[in-house]
């Protein structure tokens, strides 16, 4: 239920002082009508040489910014500045639970927690790693090739690994099952391949997370539909993950509360959201994959803007353009449509090049006449139609009029 929203933070900043529970908290995203002053902003407790201290790392627009805050008065300055930024998410993972906070278009808190099916051994080393969300001694990496008899990441599959490790990790830092409106709650995997994003959802999801959940996997080979199909019944989650061959825009799935696509290629990406829009679901990931479709557009018009045409005249930076462009009208038509949207690097560069996330929560929201405006003049200056927008033009007609 909703609660109010000082009485909500004032809840969290405990959790967020206290040096021994607090394992990682992050908070992003922002409320109705502002802006906080970073982008993301990143707390957890380590140990240094003069002790231990909380660890806040700030990121703005290019960068991060790092300080160490000794606890007592100088931590809890900074705790109660960041409580008062803008903010429209919190999520606290603490050795007992997860506690996630998002703030409503009402200006109110939505409060869930979840208990950890076991207290967690803490560990406060300066340079500790990510707690893993993906378990590599999990069976089902064994089924799909990524890992080894003895749970170990076979060197040859350690991108894959990552990729949908930190994948599900972005999933996890925006799931608030109070906004889902199923149960089960219903995921489906547009393109999912050899399902090692659909395995990996599933598993956290039901595992760690405790929630009920049908998953369906989309492919349209029927080779990976029988593969995944059988992978699934060996598993023992048959019951619970199934698999359709079929395209992204025509597969027979019921509408979704999470759509996810993992390198839908080109214009399959476009697709993917299409379908999402249409289903109106309520959560929204896809990584896109390749970006020829505009990428052909801007080689094929008479002339760039001024003063843009030497950004168009090599053809690796017209390239690279493109792929900037595409996902920036992408995550434009998202918000046209009542989505609240962040495009973020969800890997690093050395695990795939292709490291964009669009991740979206649909909120309803009304686009505003600036960012229509914005929109049309955007693509009459580079003469482009996204792909996305051609799938979607019955949605955008009264929109763009």
């Amino acid at each position: 239920m909703p609660q109010p929203l000082d009485d909500a933070l004032a809840d969290l900043r405990p959790l967020l002082l206290d040096p021994d529970r607090l394992l990682r908290a992050v908070a992003g995203g922002r409320r109705r009508g502002a802006t906080p002053t970073w982008r993301r902003v990143e707390l957890r407790p380590v140990d240094l040489r003069a002790g231990r201290r909380l660890q806040v790392v700030a990121h703005d627009a290019a960068q991060a910014h790092t300080r160490n805050h000794a606890y007592g008065p100088e931590a809890a300055t900074a705790v109660d500045e960041l409580l008062a930024e803008p903010f429209g998410n919190w999520h606290l993972e603490t050795v007992e639970a997860t506690v996630q906070l998002r703030v409503t278009k009402k200006g109110e808190a939505q409060v869930h927690r979840a208990v950890a099916a076991r207290e967690l051994a803490v560990s406060r080393a300066h340079d500790r790693p990510k707690p893993r969300l993906v378990d590599p001694a999990e069976p089902f990496l064994h089924a799909l090739g990524v890992t080894d008899a003895q749970g170990r990441v076979k060197p040859s599959r350690q991108d894959k690994y990552h990729q949908v490790e930190e994948f599900v990790r972005a999933l996890d830092a925006v799931l608030d099952p109070a906004r889902l409106p199923h149960r089960p709650v219903r995921v489906v995997d547009l393109g999912c391949g050899n399902a090692y994003l659909t395995f990996a959802a599933y598993r956290h999801l039901a595992g760690a997370r405790g929630l009920p959940v049908e998953l369906v996997g989309v492919d349209v080979k029927a080779q990976a539909r029988e593969h995944n199909s059988a992978v699934a019944a060996s598993l023992g989650w048959a019951g619970d993950v199934h698999f359709v061959q079929g395209t992204i825009s025509d597969a027979d799935v019921p509408a979704p509360d999470v759509v996810l696509a993992l390198h839908a290629c080109d214009t399959a990406t476009d697709e993917a959201l299409a379908r999402a829009v249409r289903w109106q679901a309520p959560l929204v990931l896809a990584a896109p994959c390749c970006h020829n479709d505009l990428q052909r557009q801007l080689a094929a018009a008479d002339r760039p803007p001024e003063p843009y045409g030497l950004l168009a005249r090599h053809g690796i930076l017209r390239e690279r353009f493109a792929d900037v462009l595409t996902d920036a009208l992408r995550a434009a038509l998202l918000r046209l449509l009542g989505y609240r949207v962040e495009v973020v690097e969800f890997v690093a560069s050395q695990h795939t090049p292709r490291n964009t996330l669009i991740r979206a929560v649909r909120t309803g929201a009304a686009p505003t006449p600036e960012l229509v405006a914005q929109y049309r003049e955007l693509t009459a200056a580079w003469q482009v139609t996204p792909a996305l927008a051609r799938l979607l033009d019955d949605e955008l007609a009264d929109i763009l009029r």
